[in-house]
């Protein structure tokens, strides 16, 4: 098994093209055709990540937060991201991270979270835009079936938790056989064909562009495939950024805080003043989440959890919400869950191994 293999598992889960355009997810460091000996998963990637990876056998680290994030201009190990890279490449070991890629999809990061909350009818708290487009084609009747299940089969037509779905307008098309030409129908150089056609139309997600036109060309009968692909601006329900939720039983606003700070394995919460109400619905956002502070308002959610508010950014909460912010690590450890349970399901006979160490660079004096 090589690198890339491992990479296409992740990727096909959540797609480089769904990470955020300041992000650098993806292979950072090594190459994709060296063999995989093992792989290490963690948060971050440290030193101290680096020298466990070669200590237990690993020549892959997969973490969560990509090591470089800017272009390095230098490798003189003036810092250690210089280090780390310098040591990864003289050891051969590859370093990937899946980042904000794996926030946005509708299984990632955030419902990782909802799910040790015990959260019910989650849903993305802010869908993102401009990832759908429509396929538009031309088929006869006889053949709509066949063109249509190998677009299924590539992965057009979901909508939300609704699969195969599309819609189809009969009509008449009319098409005539060049000199040079291999019909299907009608003959080399003929006449006018006049056919019963489909116009077929299935929504399909931007990134597998290429994929679904492949497949259309390999199922489509006809020599010339007439299509059309139109860019949508629909939000996308099944991806986007943060989560909102229902808690099973309300709570009492010290219960939850003590539930969450229990469930998160988190010590301590920061928050804004409780609200003489009982906390049901719940939004969230692994890492830095306070962009969705007004989202999470307008979904009605009583508390907001997620890490890294600044001081001033509190008073935003105005009384119409409680800010809980559990800090930036402890929001996103249970991310390497998401990787262990991913790959050994994918290569259940190779090593995958957890990281014995805590990454967070925080520590609280209590």
């Amino acid at each position: 098994m090589q690198v890339k293999d491992i990479m296409q598992v992740i990727e096909a889960y959540a797609p480089l093209a769904y990470q955020e355009s300041y992000d650098n997810s993806g292979l950072q460091v090594g190459n994709p055709s060296d063999e995989a000996k093992g792989i290490l998963l963690s948060l971050d990637v440290t030193e101290q990540i680096l020298d466990e990876a070669m200590q237990r056998g690993c020549n892959m680290i997969v973490a969560h937060h990509p090591l470089i994030f800017s272009g390095l201009k230098r490798l003189s190990g003036r810092n250690y991201i210089e280090r780390i890279v310098q040591k990864a490449i003289k050891n051969d070991i590859n370093i990937y991270a899946a980042h904000t890629n794996l926030d946005n999809v509708r299984n990632g990061v955030n419902a990782r979270i909802a799910q040790k909350l015990g959260l019910q009818n989650t849903a993305i708290l802010q869908p993102k835009m401009e990832t759908l487009s429509k396929l538009y084609t031309y088929v006869p009747v006889k053949d709509a079936d066949q063109v249509r299940d190998a677009l299924f089969a590539a992965g057009a037509g979901n909508i939300g938790q609704y699969g195969e779905c599309s819609f189809n307008t009969p009509g008449t098309g009319t098409f005539r056989p060049g000199s040079a030409a291999n019909p299907v129908i009608g003959v080399t150089g003929g006449p006018r064909e006049v056919v019963d056609e489909v116009k077929l139309e299935v929504l399909v997600p931007t990134h597998i562009q290429s994929g679904i036109l492949r497949a259309l060309r390999a199922a489509h009968p006809y020599e010339e495939v007439a299509y059309e692909f139109v860019a949508l601006q629909n939000a996308n329900r099944e991806l986007g950024a943060g989560m909102v939720g229902t808690l099973a039983n309300p709570m009492e606003g010290n219960a939850f805080l003590a539930y969450v700070k229990e469930r998160m394995k988190t010590d301590c919460i920061r928050h804004t003043a409780l609200l003489n109400k009982q906390i049901e619905k719940v939004a969230l956002c692994g890492g830095s989440g306070s962009f969705l502070l007004k989202e999470a308002i307008g979904a009605g959610a009583d508390v907001f959890i997620t890490g890294d508010f600044k001081y001033h950014q509190f008073f935003d909460a105005d009384g119409r919400i409680v800010i809980a912010d559990i800090g930036h690590f402890e929001s996103e450890q249970f991310t390497v869950e998401i990787f262990e349970e991913l790959l050994k399901e994918k290569f259940p006979n190779f090593a995958v191994l957890l990281s014995n160490y805590k990454t967070n660079p925080v520590k609280y004096f209590c």
